[in-house]
């Protein structure tokens, strides 16, 4: 029996592994924001890959966005030199996860297995990926001892809100530099015969607009903010969605309807705060002198940033053009280019053959449509030879009753080992 044969028995063989090691994950709840648990989740990951002989080392991204002495951002970069010289393949997983919302039939924080899938918070996106990589790097030393080069397991935080206080920290101090990382996989789930080499860009704005507060029996001696918004929406409906809509890309962006390009209205805020849940009177009656709207703008590689901060700008001046007390401001909030990695990238190679070879099939070439850590590796970093691939299904990201396939966990791990033995195995194991 060959090196390939063991490794996909060695993965088999690990399957109730895998599965209760992704249901301790998710029973840990890191939630973002605020940022529970983070220095706890990589205690754990420290005990387990520590018996695996991997030298861990715990970063807090001090000054980052996020950090704070209540809610400090932890992170773990494990490390397990080989016996020879070679690349080191860094498998990279964020460890925290979304706000539960509603609807749930399970615990979030459960874990449950039912109907051959793990339930919870995170499951998809990313603990069962992260589990999966872990499993699958402990199968290949078992397998393949000797082998060269090195191997590194990281679980970072704040992806889910930018990765400032996780993969762009540690990419700022180096940690994912072409000298000492040669080969990035991200198991962020894009399905388990998917390659992901990338993502659509993202432009975060803030717009206020601004009135002038009256009593609100009065509103004629007063300049109503959301007023002005309604104005500014009316004109997104009227021109630039339309326009965003006729705009299309040769990237293969999954699903469909992101090769577009797309924006969202995450949020509208105007007059006075809310008040506390157990406030139990009534609003004062006052006419709203500011009004907020933050949007999340996704562009396509074919655009430019600067024409895309200009859309919204024209939008804005239409407003101003037909308001005469229209005035307002415009805050950048984030900006992250396009990032796409060449087919012929050795990772990308690399994972296309173990596909291959576990699952009998082609792996399908994707774009992502959100941003995930792969834009702090590219852009900071320096190092373009970095995809994302992983278990689950990318549309049950942020859902109720989240779940990651147990089958799809085994394959992706025989897929990442298969990986690790191409790039770090003895010559002969190469195909």
């Amino acid at each position: 029996m060959d090196q390939q044969d063991r490794l996909m028995q060695e993965i088999e063989a690990r399957r109730e592994d895998l599965t209760a090691l992704c249901q301790d994950l998710i029973r840990i709840p890191t939630l973002n924001p605020p940022g529970d648990n983070y220095r706890a989740i990589c205690e754990f990951l420290e005990r387990r890959l520590t018996k695996s002989g991997f030298e861990c080392e715990f970063i807090r991204a001090h000054g980052a966005k996020g950090d704070s002495d209540k809610y400090p951002r932890w992170n773990l970069v494990a490390r397990r030199e080989g016996a020879h010289p070679g690349d080191c393949v860094h498998f990279n997983s964020h460890t925290d996860v979304v706000e539960v919302g509603r609807g749930w039939t399970t615990d979030p924080f459960g874990g449950e297995v039912k109907d051959g899938k793990v339930y919870g918070r995170g499951a998809c996106d990313m603990k069962g990926g992260l589990a999966a990589s872990i499993v699958a790097a402990e199968a290949f030393i078992a397998v393949c001892p000797d082998y060269a080069g090195a191997i590194e397991i990281s679980g970072t935080a704040d992806e889910e809100s930018g990765g400032f206080g996780g993969v762009a920290y540690l990419a700022e101090q180096g940690y994912f530099s072409p000298q000492r990382v040669q080969h990035v996989i991200i198991p962020e789930p894009l399905n388990k015969d998917r390659i992901c080499l990338g993502h659509r860009g993202v432009w975060w704005a803030e717009i206020e607009t601004y009135g002038e507060i009256a009593h609100g029996s009065m509103p004629f001696l007063g300049d109503c903010a959301v007023r002005h918004m309604g104005a500014v929406v009316h004109e997104m409906e009227e021109t630039l969605f339309p326009a965003l809509a006729l705009k299309r890309t040769d990237m293969p962006v999954v699903p469909e309807g992101a090769k577009q390009s797309t924006m969202n209205i995450n949020s509208i805020h105007g007059g006075e705060n809310e008040q506390e849940a157990d406030y139990t009177g009534l609003p004062s009656p006052c006419v709203p002198d500011s009004c907020r709207m933050v949007i999340d703008r996704r562009f396509l590689i074919e655009e430019n940033i600067d024409d895309v901060q200009a859309e919204i700008h024209a939008v804005l001046q239409a407003v101003k053009d037909r308001r005469a007390t229209f005035s307002y401001d415009v805050r950048e909030l984030q900006r992250v280019l396009p990032s796409m990695t060449e087919k012929s990238a050795p990772v990308v190679q690399t994972v296309a053959r173990a596909i291959t070879r576990v699952m009998g099939t082609d792996p399908q070439y994707v774009v992502s449509p959100g941003t995930y850590d792969q834009k702090h590796i590219d852009r900071i970093g320096r190092l373009q030879n970095c995809i994302a691939y992983g278990p689950g299904i990318l549309d049950l990201a942020h859902k109720p009753d989240e779940y990651v396939g147990i089958q799809d966990m085994v394959d992706s791990a025989k897929v990442m080992a298969s990986g690790l033995l191409d790039l770090l195995g003895p010559p002969a194991a190469a195909s």
